[in-house]
């Protein structure tokens, strides 16, 4: 089921900047980061990153949890393989049926 329309802006808005995309490739090579490690990987203030991060979060890019006085931020992939699945996925079943009618042709000619 997709996404409400709301969601989806969200989402898309998040992904548009560069600098959020930066987090969630941070984010992705280690999860569970304080905004101080985050802030170590960023050429912006801790205001900017903490900003990038409140877009995340609103688009559900991006969840927390407090470990004492920190706040430990973690990637959510799900919405992303939600665009996958509405927008990606079906520009790839094609092209998965040409290269195997392809190499199935192939293999014809070769036998």
């Amino acid at each position: 089921m997709p996404a409400p329309r709301r969601d989806t802006d969200l989402l898309f808005k998040a992904l548009a900047d560069p600098g959020r995309r930066r987090l969630l490739d941070l984010l992705h090579a280690h999860d569970g980061r304080t905004l101080g490690e985050l802030c170590e990987h960023m050429a912006m203030t801790r205001q900017g990153v903490t900003q990038h991060l409140d877009v995340l979060e609103a688009a559900n890019l991006v969840a927390t949890q407090r470990r004492g006085r920190e706040k430990l931020h973690f990637l959510n992939p799900v919405p992303l393989q939600e665009i996958y699945d509405r927008w990606l996925a079906k520009f790839e079943r094609p092209r998965l049926r040409a290269l195997a009618n392809l190499k199935r042709r192939l293999e014809k000619t070769d036998g």
